[in-house]
């Protein structure tokens, strides 16, 4: 077996643990609407902290170039007119003109 596969291997058994250990620990009692509500945050959350660390991280540096000026320009451009497309039209121009000006 190459190691791939045995990084294959230990992540499908993490994941299937993680996606068991719901079900085991609470064992069908409902949750309270609190903790409902938490756990409908948690996905957000982590995107805005993917979106961050992918903008913002080079190897082990906090960086800001023209990637962050994408991010600033898609967040006003989908705050302004609530446009995906025009969001994600106006990072590129912005990201892509940064480029190639540097």
């Amino acid at each position: 077996m190459t190691e791939t596969w045995a990084v294959i291997a230990v992540l499908t058994l993490a994941t299937v643990a993680i996606k068991a250990s719901g079900p085991l620990v609470l064992g069908g009692r409902e949750l309270s609407s609190r903790a409902v509500a938490v756990i409908g945050l948690l996905a957000p959350a982590l995107l805005a902290a993917l979106v961050v660390v992918e903008t913002f991280a080079s190897e082990s540096d906090l960086t800001i170039d023209a990637r962050a000026a994408g991010v600033a320009a898609a967040g006003g451009s989908y705050a302004a007119t609530g446009s995906p497309t025009v969001a994600i039209a106006s990072a590129a121009l912005a990201a892509g003109g940064l480029r190639a000006l540097s």
